[in-house]
């Protein structure tokens, strides 16, 4: 499991110009393996989203302790980096395939930030109507065809619904958080359901505009894709603690 900043990354899936983050560690293990090795993640995220709880795996002969590899990934990573926990999986484990659900959160921030919180938030400069926002969080929770609160990755058809396990709405002070948990996420979700609860809090878009565009489910430019740096990968969630081969 890995954490990382993504503050100047191309998000987590290999780049041609290898600046995104499995690019980065796929280039550390070589040098501690002295050949490739290449890494899956449990999804990918996109350019300046950051990570609490991403979770990866590859396969390669390994003689030592877990904690031997953790510790020459610590030293050979950059500070935007950190290798969280190791652990040896049984052979057949997918960091993506066996994942059950993922949570991530979002964080705003009313009114401008200081400088250290401003990378990492979307400050919202006009008064929010929370009560609004958790009429409309009421209704986008459960199983619906997300497909107007995310973007197509490419041609062709994808199967759109998910079931939204919890959207929640947090405030201390001038800070709100924003955490979502589903079986799965599509390209954008988790930024248009935050940019649509924002417009809903703005006056904007009413709940029951809201509940419409799951009732015809096509993207509209009502749903604005809220910016990355305020989003967090926080757990990938397992239905089971994945096993070790038995040696």
């Amino acid at each position: 499991m890995c954490a990382y900043d993504g503050t100047g990354f191309s998000g987590w899936q290999s780049q041609a110009g290898g600046l995104a983050i499995q690019d980065v560690i796929e280039a550390c293990l070589a040098r501690i393996f002295k050949g490739p090795v290449r890494i899956h993640g449990s999804g990918r995220t996109d350019a300046g989203v950051h990570a609490r709880g991403q979770v990866f795996h590859f396969d390669a002969a390994w003689g030592h302790a877990p904690e031997k590899l953790l510790a020459a990934m610590a030293a050979g990573l950059p500070p935007a980096i950190q290798i969280r926990s190791v652990r040896a999986v049984a052979a057949g484990f997918h960091a993506r395939f066996a994942a059950t659900g993922k949570i991530y959160t979002y964080d705003l921030h009313l009114g401008d930030a200081d400088p250290f919180a401003r990378p990492r938030c979307w400050p919202v400069y006009r008064p929010l109507d929370f009560g609004a926002m958790e009429t409309a969080a009421a209704l986008l929770r459960g199983r619906h065809d997300f497909g107007g609160f995310s973007a197509r990755r490419g041609p062709g058809e994808e199967d759109t619904v998910r079931t939204l396990r919890r959207l929640a709405i947090t405030r201390r002070g001038r800070r709100v958080r924003i955490t979502a948990e589903a079986d799965g996420f599509l390209y954008k979700m988790v930024r248009g359901l935050v940019g649509a609860l924002v417009a809903v809090g703005e006056g904007k878009l009413t709940p029951a505009r809201v509940a419409a565009l799951l009732e015809a489910p096509r993207r509209t430019p009502e749903v604005v894709t809220a910016p990355p740096q305020g989003l967090f990968l926080e757990r990938v969630i397992y239905a089971a603690r994945p096993a070790a081969d038995a040696r």
